[in-house]
């Protein structure tokens, strides 16, 4: 039996518990609350948080995650009391001085654990999108920046404190009072679903939205088991299928499924993986898995630390406002789920389904349709011309800008703009509410050097995310190919055109005098009684006079054709 009661005007859930006492401060802000320019600021203040404690004797941990940070531990009263008290003075009073290490520290963690794509996808560069992006803002955090995220996140109207046992003597939670922190917004940048896309990877990862409840759990738990048995036991084409239920919000879930595989093997997988849907779509599910998943998680529920075991989970659901059922509740739905109930999941689950298979691979066949990968749109004005890539440009306008390619554009518009990097070098990364991002590299493209003042004019400055120098400024890899026949060029040098108008001169005069002495022979022949002697010597001179008339015809002609060119 879980009750409710308060702690410092914090709401607190207790459950009695035999063992070492166990107790949580769960707020309600994470990942998804961050705006890009920001990204990474809760991470850092828990890590802030909790570097006071030094070595903990006990055990005590803390984690953030998409839409809540929580602190946790157990062991004596005095131990579980030490801990959670510190942890509220420490956010109230945050080691400012720890802050390169820390922001270091974080960096490190991001290298080994990568982001996903997925949030992407499907959500854009906003709430729960920003879920797939590095940790951005860390560099640019203040003092002041994570004194304003404590003060209006870490509050007390916006935590549930949960305990396993009796609610510890000298317990005070020192929060500061603030309002409850909304859900993140759900945004879509899917127009259709069943959808994939392509990623350089060797994993291929698929998520589905469906309802919250005890069959998407158990249907989760199905989907774990059925894609081992397929891809690993029975294929040997994935080391480690799984599948998993997650929570999103007070309705909805998420399950997500991932399954690794070798270059020569990622067509198998994913050929298998598709074949293990459609068999749970149309209900083809083996009884026996059933009940041995329906098994498992009833001996779960059986367990004496069951009701302890959920409090974490119900101190999440108050936070969100999702009424959630108790242990037996939860019991009596498992037992009573039906094959019919899970097929109406697989259902659910492969209608909003977003997959990602590696580069080189489709899922058309499958009925999947490509997720979009260009805009819809390119904005008007300045077209710069790549230095590097025939055919592509960047365009400049008012509304925004434009990557356009011989392949399609990809456009942000600065009404949509969330974030934009900024290099020393020069260079610009602007990112787009929808997840589509534009990369203005001034070496890489014929611009002015004033467009990138201009740019930066356009964009809040509360948007930008400054980086430090870099190591390389690229250069343009190849050269365009030379202006294609038809561009203008340029008139003839000086020199030339002085010399044709004297041969011009020449042709003329030559042209005239052995005209007019045909005339005068013509004129001798006619008076002459002896036609025949003065004959030939006429024809003679015609041929001469016509001879160069021809010649000064063809080059009068070839003067005007290179005028027209020109």
């Amino acid at each position: 039996m879980i009750s409710l009661t308060e702690v410092d005007g914090v709401r607190t859930l207790v459950t009695p518990h035999a063992g070492p006492m166990r107790a949580g401060l769960v707020f309600r802000v994470g990942f998804a609350d961050e705006p890009l320019p920001r990204r990474g600021i809760t991470h850092l203040v828990e890590h802030l948080a909790l570097h006071r404690h030094g070595e903990i004797d006990h055990q005590a941990n803390a984690a953030t995650a998409v839409t809540t940070t929580h602190f946790f531990t157990s062991g004596t009263p005095a131990e579980v009391v030490g801990y959670l008290t510190a942890v509220c003075e420490s956010l109230t009073n945050l080691p400012m001085e720890r802050l390169p290490v820390e922001k270091s520290v974080l960096r490190t963690e991001e290298a080994g654990r990568g982001v996903p794509s997925l949030p992407i996808w499907r959500y854009g560069a906003v709430g729960y999108g920003t879920v797939g992006f590095p940790e951005w803002g860390l560099d640019a955090l203040g003092p002041d920046d994570l004194r304003h995220w404590v003060g209006t996140r870490f509050t007390r109207e916006n935590a549930v404190l949960w305990i396993a046992g009796e609610v510890p003597p000298g317990l005070r939670l020192a929060l500061p009072s603030g309002p409850v922190n909304p859900m993140p917004p759900l945004t879509s940048a899917l127009p259709t679903t069943p959808a994939f896309y392509a990623e350089a990877t060797t994993t291929l990862a698929f998520s589905g939205i469906v309802g919250r409840g005890p069959r998407a759990a158990l249907f989760a738990d199905l989907l774990d088991r059925v894609l081992f048995q397929a891809l690993r036991r029975e294929d040997g084409n994935s080391y480690s299928p799984h599948a998993a239920y997650l929570p999103r919000d007070a309705q909805f879930a998420q399950i997500m499924a991932v399954a690794d595989a070798l270059p020569e093997k990622q067509a198998a997988v994913l050929g298998g993986f598709v074949d293990v849907l459609a068999a749970m779509r149309v209900g083809r599910i083996d009884e026996t898995d059933l009940a041995a998943v329906r098994t498992k998680t009833l001996s779960r529920l059986d367990r004496p630390d069951a009701v302890a075991d959920s409090l974490p989970s119900a101190a999440v659901d108050l936070l969100i406002g999702h009424r959630g059922p108790s242990v037996a509740q939860l019991r009596d739905a498992y037992a009573a789920v039906t094959v019919d109930d899970l097929r109406a999941v697989a259902m659910e689950m492969i209608s909003t389904g977003l997959l990602q298979v590696p580069k080189g691979l489709g899922a058309e066949w499958a009925g999947f349709t490509p997720a979009p990968v260009w805009s819809s749109k390119v904005v008007h004005g300045n077209a710069h011309a790549s230095l590097e890539h025939e055919g592509q440009q960047l365009v400049l306008g008012g509304e925004g800008v434009s990557l356009v390619t011989n392949s399609g554009a990809m456009t942000v518009t600065f009404r949509d703009c969330v974030a934009m990097r900024c290099w020393p070098d020069g260079a610009r990364q602007l990112v787009g509410a929808d997840g589509v991002s534009v990369a203005v590299e001034p070496t890489l493209f014929d611009m002015p050097p004033t467009v990138i003042g201009w740019l930066d004019a356009q964009v809040h400055p509360r948007l930008r995310i400054t980086r430090p120098a870099r190591a390389h400024v690229p250069r343009p890899s190849a050269k365009v190919p030379p202006a294609p026949v038809g561009v203008p060029v340029p008139p003839p040098p000086p020199k030339r055109a002085a010399s044709r108008k004297a041969g011009l001169i020449f042709l003329s005069v030559l042209t005239g005098f052995f005209t007019l002495l045909a005339v005068v022979g013509t004129l001798a022949f006619v008076n002459d009684g002896n036609h025949v002697r003065l004959l030939p010597g006429m024809i003679f001179e015609w041929v001469l006079a016509a001879a160069w008339g021809l010649s000064l015809v063809l080059v009068l002609r070839k003067g005007r054709r290179a005028k027209a060119v020109s």
